[in-house]
């Protein structure tokens, strides 16, 4: 993979990676939480934060909602979807705080109304789940709107990654490849980061990692690899409620992840062999018999 990390920028971001902090539903239906949430994020240098947005009677059958499960908000799994999904008022206020503190957000949609009711904020980018990665018609309908569009691939084959590109550039719109592995927390020793290689090759295009394991390092990694984006979900604390907040990031985590990954430019230098002043200076007293 081409390690000059400015080859691509997802965003008008100054910096040479593109970081998100995937917020998803790790607010557990909080707005409180959710600003803290965002807080975090722009304190540690992220360029963006994300969410999910569903339509809880399209993604889930009724059979399912009906199905005992305890959780803060009831004892069934429509009260926990329900309990876990923002509407209108909350993406308002979404909206608002992060046009107060500067930072941008998206989310990505798990339904078609779901896409057509993020499209009304006029956000900078979309995103692709990696569930819906091998949904046609939601591919059809973020690939027509024309926005840098980051595309999960987790769960996905060869032949499900062809169409999604196809489509995309179809579109000519612009977009983001990016590697995951699809559980949570994912092993470290199923990361296989030089995945990346394969998809940067095979399409030619912008990649990045959507990580989901506990640890910082394979991000960092994966920025050092060339990685132009990196996701990584956040959470105010690993032991709150919640599927996702396991494989996140807590405030201490996402700042080293983030400090790291903007040292990469530094460290890699220009890739040509040089002297320093200082070891000019250096070489002078060591090298006596010159």
């Amino acid at each position: 993979m081409n390690n000059d990390l400015s080859h691509f920028r997802a965003s008008d971001s100054p910096h040479d990676v593109f970081i998100i902090g995937e917020i998803g539903i790790n607010h557990n239906g909080d707005m409180e939480i959710t600003r803290k949430l965002i807080d975090m994020a722009r304190h540690a240098g992220c360029d963006a934060v994300k969410f999910q947005k569903r339509t809880i009677d399209i993604v889930y059958t009724a059979d399912m909602l009906d199905q005992p499960r305890e959780s803060p908000w009831g004892t069934t799994q429509r009260q926990q979807k329900e309990g876990l999904e923002f509407g209108k008022n909350e993406y308002d206020q979404i909206n608002a705080y992060c046009t107060q503190v500067g930072i941008d957000w998206f989310a990505s949609a798990w339904d078609m109304p779901s896409q057509e009711f993020l499209r009304s904020y006029g956000c900078k980018y979309n995103k692709i789940a990696s569930a819906m990665a091998v949904h046609v018609d939601m591919l059809e309908a973020v690939a027509a709107e024309g926005k840098q569009t980051f595309i999960s691939l987790g769960m996905c084959t060869y032949e499900d990654c062809d169409r999604a590109v196809e489509i995309f550039r179809k579109h000519n719109c612009p977009f983001t490849l990016m590697h995951t592995v699809s559980e949570y927390p994912a092993p470290e020793s199923a990361l296989n980061l030089l995945g990346m290689d394969d998809l940067h090759k095979r399409y030619s295009c912008p990649v990045g990692y959507s990580g989901h394991e506990p640890s910082v390092s394979p991000s960092v990694i994966a920025a050092a690899l060339g990685a132009t984006v990196i996701e990584r979900h956040i959470t105010l604390d690993r032991s709150m409620y919640g599927s996702d907040q396991s494989a996140s990031l807590e405030g201490a985590g996402l700042e080293l992840m983030v400090s790291q990954i903007r040292k990469i430019p530094i460290v890699l230098g220009d890739g040509t062999k040089k002297i320093t002043d200082k070891e000019q200076e250096i070489a002078a007293k060591l090298r006596y018999w010159l």
